[in-house]
């Protein structure tokens, strides 16, 4: 149905979900610093001295480096997360926890097409300059500059580095996402009539949006170090095998939860603003349209979980 891709539209351009990006690049930038960064020689001992180095280094505007890319695939991750998830839901029929799962998954792996080549960019536009104010001499002028001379120098198959991972991270990602989301509103109650429901949903969507990370974050450590390989020199690794075996061996398991901290505290923010929106225009939407109604495979107390 349309009307769920609208949703994710609204949930991706509304002043909340702008200013979502804009309140968590900066947590994302020193997670992609931090999961990447050389074990032998490192620039950052932790969340706080990566943000410190950053701003002293490269000024506030270092933390915002490839936030081009998000904002332009914003409104397109979440149109097709939302709209492919609703619409599976309705296809599997009955709102049941293994179908949150499956509709959610089969919305994470959809919208990988889009996912994947837009940090892509923002990832090699993040370590662009690192420890330099002003870079005597950038690769790239802006995400999309970036796509284009990836694609004319490597072709498709280079606009799409780190797609499998992508896929890995995504797929189980998006399903715990939906899960969870689905599990915390009938747990905290979220009917359309209950109180606080605004908090409610804040709350729920957050916690999803931790959850989905911490489930799938080992996979995004290799993704960024695939995506950023080669940036500056020689390419490290030979594929995802080689990767994880060579991160393993260097670094130990502590390698795969590189970057966590910072993750989360931009997750929250990010998930709860949008998933709250998306909610409410639901909420508002189907009790303006009782035909609507008649069309969702949902219980009837439960208005808000097809999403």
């Amino acid at each position: 149905m349309a009307l769920d891709f609208v949703a994710g539209c609204i949930g991706g351009v509304h002043v909340s979900g702008a200013a979502g990006v804009l309140v968590g690049h900066p947590f994302d930038t020193v997670k992609v610093r931090l999961q990447v960064q050389s074990v032998d020689k490192p620039l950052y001992r932790g969340t706080y001295h990566c943000f410190q180095s950053i701003v002293r280094q490269e000024s506030m505007l270092g933390l915002y480096k490839g936030i081009g890319s998000p904002m332009m695939g914003l409104t397109f991750i979440n149109a097709i997360v939302f709209g492919m998830q609703g619409n599976a839901m309705r296809v599997l029929g009955t709102d049941t926890p293994l179908h949150q799962f499956l509709a959610g998954a089969a919305a994470g792996f959809i919208q990988c097409v889009i996912c994947c080549p837009m940090e892509l960019a923002k990832t090699r536009m993040q370590m662009q300059g690192t420890g330099e104010k002003s870079a005597s001499r950038k690769m790239y002028r802006n995400s999309l500059d970036c796509l284009i001379r990836i694609h004319r120098k490597e072709g498709v198959r280079g606009i799409n580095r780190g797609m499998v991972t992508t896929v890995i991270r995504e797929t189980p990602g998006f399903g715990v996402y939906f899960l969870a989301y689905d599990t915390l509103t009938r747990t905290l109650g979220c009917d359309a009539e209950a109180d606080y429901i605004i908090p409610k949903l804040l709350l729920a969507g957050g916690m999803a949006g931790m959850a989905s990370w911490i489930s799938t974050y080992p996979v995004d450590v290799i993704k960024s170090r695939l995506q950023a390989d080669g940036v500056g020199g020689a390419n490290r690794y030979d594929g995802i095998v080689d990767c994880v075996r060579q991160s393993w061996r260097r670094e130990g398991w502590r390698t795969f939860t590189r970057g966590l901290t910072s993750t989360l505290l931009r997750a929250f923010p990010v998930n709860a603003t949008t998933f709250a929106t998306v909610t409410l225009f639901l909420m508002y939407m189907r009790e303006n349209d009782d035909s609507m109604k008649d069309c969702e495979p949902m219980q009837p107390s439960l208005q808000h979980s097809s999403l």
